[in-house]
């Protein structure tokens, strides 16, 4: 059995995580697949977004729990890499929340860059419950994904959110019945723009989202600008355009 499948089609790619009976649970293997599959990706010059989610019934269930227990810093660093291959992607992310998402498989919908939830979406960061300190970014990556309070109940006081109320607080953008068909559709939109251009849309995302002021984002965005107006597929799209405004008049 295939525990990571990677399925592309039309621009997009359907990362699964295939371990039901396991509930999705991250090995070493595992995570060494997800790096894998996301640099495919990246080299794919066809695939413009990545969809992950998990074969049901859960997203992922966090570190497979003997990994777990006999990683010391080296092991967890090799469980992080997994999901830290989504959260250093340079295509558009999302993840397909299908079932529980509990830590370090909250950590893999959190590096997404959005996160759709399906009926059964739990999100659980449990760590403090099982006894050790929550790892791989998740207190820097829930606090940008919402408020401080939700931060704080979910973290230290092992508040779940089921997918209403991760939607409520801006943890999931929507619920849907079909995660991964809505997952896919929303995905679809960035294969509609250049991919280079997609890629350096998201870069200054990245860079514009912390302390940076009114003014230097200003001139990142200007000097991205400019160069992508010199650019084949700018030209060939404002061709296009002109093409159309023309024969409506």
């Amino acid at each position: 059995m295939t525990e990571v499948m990677l399925e592309r089609a039309d621009g997009v790619a359907v990362v699964t995580l295939n371990v039901p009976d396991r509930r999705n649970a991250l090995t070493l293997p595992i995570s060494a697949a997800l790096v894998d599959v996301v640099q495919t990706c990246e080299n794919d010059e066809d695939v413009h977004a990545i969809v992950v989610t998990g074969a049901p019934p859960a997203f992922c269930a966090g570190a497979d729990l003997t990994t777990l227990g006999e990683a010391h810093e080296e092991g967890l660093r090799k469980i992080y890499a997994g999901f830290l291959a989504f959260a250093d992607c340079s295509l558009p992310t999302i993840a397909a929340v299908n079932g529980a998402a509990v830590g370090a498989g909250l950590n893999l919908a959190l590096a997404c860059d959005m996160r759709i939830a399906g009926p059964k979406a739990r999100f659980d960061a449990r760590f403090l419950q099982i006894g050790i300190h929550p790892g791989g970014g998740m207190t820097w990556m829930l606090q940008r994904a919402v408020d401080r309070q939700t931060a704080v109940a979910m973290t230290l006081l092992g508040t779940v959110l089921d997918a209403e109320t991760a939607v409520q607080k801006g943890l999931a953008w929507q619920l849907a019945a079909d995660p991964v068909a809505a997952a896919v559709q929303l995905a679809s939109g960035a294969v509609n723009a250049p991919r280079d251009l997609v890629r350096t849309t998201k870069q200054t995302l990245r860079a514009t989202s912390g302390n940076v002021d009114h003014a230097t984002a200003v001139e990142r965005e200007l000097r991205a600008q400019v160069k992508t107006m010199a650019s084949t597929e700018f030209a060939e799209r404002l061709d296009k355009l002109r093409a159309r405004i023309t024969g409506r008049s």
